[in-house]
């Protein structure tokens, strides 16, 4: 058994049937989720921390900056390809991060607005057996992340696309126009009368509404658009020359312990050696994720007996091939 202090208790669930009141450990810095932990010093200064990154990977990321081009991040699990999209927003003061994770049912329509006509005709026939003013259709128009990211602004918004290969074959097609123009159509909008012509729709981050005239959504400001994939399939040529490439490494020795003391403090460091040992002996290119390792050392400094049957085992599973 380990000799960490509290190792002993750190067992919350026993398996002995017995009910009894637990206290809940602090949860890590990266799975506290309520607006007051999110406010409080520790996610304060988690939100704060330096995204580490090597000037060569920085310089391509202001290389996309530069040009008004969408950055395409691709590496293995675990590299911190989301994370750049975060770090870039906080930086740049972009305000929050527009997040649009793409899965095979995903379509740049849903990704630029969402028209909701079962709900307008409900809601208008209701108003008219009431004798009320029906209501106007904005209400039932929320632009997406995309859309959102595209709404004319003095400043760009950053727009994370997050696993793009995850999508339909045609979903880097059906988005070439979009980052080439900057603009997009709410047909339902543009069919309206003269005197309708500019109307109030919802956004994506829930904050309010903004004013669209004619249908029409133009971006002043060619929006920060970074985009992951994990490199599972290729993308068209059309697609990649109107993107800038990262590619991120997994990271070294001396990077995973910039990350730990980055996350958990230097004094973690001293009782992380051989946790960072063993995950680097086990680790191969799409198998072990970086913050599974942070797992581990923040498991090691609650006490927890990392030494137990199969624990390191379960912390530090491979992400590829039969479970």
């Amino acid at each position: 058994m380990s000799t960490t202090p509290g190792a002993a208790d750190w067992r919350l669930f026993r398996g002995d049937g017995r009910p009894r009141p637990v206290a809940f450990p602090q949860a890590p810095p990266w799975r506290r989720f309520t607006p007051e932990a999110r406010e409080a010093t520790d996610g304060a200064a988690r939100a704060a921390l330096p995204y580490l990154i090597e000037p060569r990977h920085a310089d391509v990321v202001n290389a996309a900056l530069h040009l008004r081009r969408p950055l395409l991040v691709t590496g293995p699990a675990g590299t911190g390809k989301s994370s750049l999209a975060r770090a870039v927003a906080h930086e740049l003061s972009l305000g929050e991060l527009l997040r649009w994770p793409v899965n095979s049912r995903s379509t740049v329509q849903d990704a630029l607005y969402q028209y909701d006509a079962i709900g307008r005709l409900r809601e208008t026939t209701l108003s008219r057996d009431r004798g009320e003013a029906e209501p106007s259709i904005g209400t039932f128009v929320r632009l997406g992340p995309l859309g959102t990211a595209l709404v004319p602004a003095p400043s760009p918004r950053a727009l994370l696309i997050d696993e793009m290969d995850k999508g339909d074959v045609d979903l880097p097609n059906d988005l070439l126009t979009v980052f080439e123009e900057g603009v997009f159509d709410v047909p339902e909008l543009a069919r309206l009368p003269e005197d309708q012509a500019a109307v109030e729709v919802q956004t994506a981050d829930r904050r309010g509404t903004v004013l669209v005239h004619r249908g029409v959504v133009q971006c002043s400001e060619f929006p920060v658009v970074v985009i992951t994939s994990n490199g599972e399939r290729d993308f068209p040529p059309a697609f990649l020359r109107r993107c800038i490439r990262l590619d991120l490494e997994v990271p070294g020795e001396q990077r995973l312990r910039a990350i730990v003391a980055a996350h958990l403090g230097a004094e973690a460091l001293r009782e992380a050696d051989d946790l960072i040992e063993r995950f680097l002996q086990r680790r191969a290119p799409g198998e072990l994720a970086t913050d599974q390792l942070l797992n581990a050392v923040f498991l090691r400094r609650g006490g927890v007996d990392l030494d137990a049957d199969g624990l390191l085992d379960a912390v530090l599973h491979q992400l590829t091939g039969a479970m």
